[in-house]
């Protein structure tokens, strides 16, 4: 991108040193920047990004865009000296997303946008590696799915690219309408509507009404892509199935791309859709989900049988979700990077799945608001369902595990709280030994990264 073009797409207060060049890459972090980068100051809860402008010039930027700035004689002079460039506008994330939206008006190929409670990252990640198959990809990175890093991950796209495949995500009303109003996808997916966020959001129906905000911005052509098997999902669906372009999904209910499941085991699954065998190598219910998501994306775009079947086949998880690290004779499964109700209940059924003793190492479920005990208790029901062997909660809320658990019949002698990760770590490298299986997850404030580094 241009100088030129990003002072025409702005809309600006200030402009200081006008220069004309090209521009590498555009990012928010002053650690990543390179020779001939723009640099944009967001003000964020801990620290306040237009403070580092002269750090970001230093160490090779060309632009800098702030929105609290003072000039002075001697900034002025440094920019002339230096053919650098400042400009100022009225909102700093307003303007990243107002570039990407420039950004996405060049790109002509398509744009898959997913949504969804649960399962965001990992189908995702399984569309992706569908999609390279055949076309060079782009895809979220991690979970760079909010405001700011769906706007960055448009605005890395490189010429050659022919697919986007993104993740939103949200906790209020009025977020996905953002992001698909920039991303404008042709595709568009809806995992599944659960309870991640009921605090803020109130009921599962306007979670259901946020999700669908993804519509706002989909290609009048494009098409949406839904689990047939989530009960609002499949409500909404035979009210609104004439007014769109929707393809189904699902194990259950009857759908356009519907999975039967030949095998499941503790380390994969392998299901026949519209007359072809696919082998997911992740286990887990939940996955079949994400690979048949993968399908019906890959239909869509004109991939081979052959070639989704590698592209599921290949895929690779992002970090910290449901990772597999075998150490010391014993499996940690790493699912410690966000939690809320449904993946969760995911993540045990799939722990009490597994032969071997089964430990879970569970914490608080955030941005859950008067739901949380309720729904932390319910939590405690699956793992009392799923005969999990030893119960071990972290953190206040947590505690409702726990209860609901023992209220459901679970083994009090075989449950045990903690208030903070160090004791829980203590315990949980006094009763490990070879053949566990031990699941970790929790939502990411609760840093359950650390149990898991500190029991490898």
């Amino acid at each position: 991108m241009k100088t030129l073009d990003i002072y025409k797409t702005l809309k600006y207060l200030s402009l200081f040193n006008e220069i004309n060049t090209n521009i590498n890459k555009i990012t928010i972090d002053t650690r990543k920047i390179e020779k001939n980068d723009c640099y944009i100051g967001i003000k964020g809860e801990k620290n306040d990004g237009n403070k580092f402008f002269m750090d970001a010039f230093e160490k090779g930027a060309s632009l800098v865009i702030l929105d609290n700035f003072e000039m002075t004689d001697e900034i002025n002079d440094y920019l002339v000296k230096n053919n650098k460039s400042i400009i100022v506008v009225e909102n700093t994330i307003k303007a990243l997303g107002d570039l990407a939206k420039y950004k996405r008006s060049l790109f002509y190929s398509p744009v898959v946008a997913i949504t969804g409670s649960a399962g965001k990252t990992s189908t995702k990640d399984v569309i992706y590696s569908i999609l390279k198959e055949k076309y060079k990809a782009h895809k979220t990175i991690g979970n760079q799915n909010n405001h700011l890093g769906l706007p960055l991950t448009i605005l890395s796209l490189e010429e050659d690219n022919e697919v986007l495949v993104l993740e939103m995500g949200m906790n209020h009303l009025g977020e996905i309408s953002y992001l698909t109003s920039i991303a404008k996808p042709d595709v568009a997916i809806i995992t599944n509507v659960g309870t991640a966020h009921i605090g803020n959001l109130g009921s599962r129906e306007n979670i259901l009404k946020a999700k669908l905000e993804i519509l706002e911005g989909l290609n009048p052509n494009g098409v949406l892509i839904i689990n047939n098997d989530n009960d609002l999902l499949h409500k909404w669906y035979l009210e609104n199935k004439d007014k769109y372009h929707i393809i189904t999904i699902g194990i259950y209910n009857k759908s356009d791309y519907m999975a039967n499941i030949i095998e499941k085991n503790e380390w994969s699954s392998t299901f026949s859709c519209n007359n072809v065998i696919y082998k997911v190598p992740v286990g887990g219910e939940h996955f079949i989900y994400n690979a048949l998501a993968g399908v019906a994306t890959g239909k869509e775009f004109n991939v081979s049988d052959e070639e989704i079947k590698d592209g599921i086949l290949n895929f690779e998880l992002s970090s910290n979700r449901m990772s597999l690290i075998t150490t010391n004779g014993y499996t940690i499964i790493d699912d410690s990077y966000n939690a809320n109700f449904d993946s969760m209940s995911y993540a045990i059924k799939y722990l009490g799945s597994l032969s071997g003793r089964s430990i879970a190492v569970l914490g608080t479920m955030k941005e859950l608001g008067s739901y949380s005990e309720d729904l932390h208790k319910k939590i405690g029901i699956v793992v009392k369902n799923e005969k999990i062997d030893i119960l071990v909660t972290v953190g206040d809320e947590a505690s409702y595990i726990n209860e609901g658990a023992i209220e459901a019949g679970y083994n009090k002698e075989n449950s045990y709280h903690f208030k903070d990760n160090k004791t829980a770590i203590e315990f949980i490298n006094t009763i490990k030994k070879q053949e566990d299986n031990i699941l970790v997850k929790a939502s990411n404030s609760m840093n359950f990264k650390e149990i898991v580094d500190s029991i490898k």
